[in-house]
């Protein structure tokens, strides 16, 4: 189990690698290097995701079956503190159901980061060693770099979504919009 943890710790960390690199040259990033680098561009996509709609549209859901706009976020936040408290080895802090009970902007900014800053110190203390210690997720105990993996491929599995959201408000998601100035910059 450990060598198939190991395989799939390098596969997500190759891709974050490849996308991290330097023109004219890679760096050597470690698992944990690799790992914050991630979390550091999802916390920046979703925030910024946050901040793109207005307040009036925090109720905008594409189809009634899915969650609202401010619901989906709230949703994340709630995940953050499940994940990280896991990984920090405490029981979660956290036990409101963001998606529904958070509907306004500003509220939903706060729990989207109150939960990242919560999730913060676990990412920035990792180091590869950490990463591999054992921790409780349920009934289980997994190295710590699952449920940090949790947080990075939950918020982007989100974060995708609410792209269609701001898509269908004919606006520019903000991974978008950054690999855009690159592409204009390098010209």
């Amino acid at each position: 189990m450990k060598s198939a943890i190991c395989v799939a710790l390098g596969v997500f960390a190759a891709g974050s690698v490849g996308m991290a690199q330097a023109p004219g040259g890679g760096q050597k990033l470690s698992l944990a290097q690799s790992l914050q680098r991630s979390y550091n561009g999802i916390k920046a996509n979703m925030t910024e995701a946050a901040a793109k709609m207005s307040d009036a549209e925090y109720s905008y859901r594409p189809s009634p079956e899915i969650r609202t706009y401010a619901g989906q976020i709230g949703h994340v936040a709630f995940w953050n503190y499940n994940f990280c408290a896991a990984a920090k080895g405490e029981p979660n802090p956290n036990k409101d159901m963001f998606e529904t009970t958070k509907t306004t902007k500003g509220d939903v900014e706060k729990v989207l980061a109150e939960s990242f800053a919560y999730c913060d110190p676990v990412f920035a203390s990792l180091t590869d060693e950490s990463a591999m210690q054992l921790v409780k997720q349920g009934q289980n105990e997994v190295p710590r770099v699952a449920p940090l993996i949790n947080v990075l491929t939950h918020g982007n599995e989100e974060y995708g979504i609410m792209t269609v959201y701001l898509r269908t408000k004919n606006m520019v998601p903000p991974s978008t919009e950054r690999a855009m100035k690159g592409r204009a910059a390098k010209k």
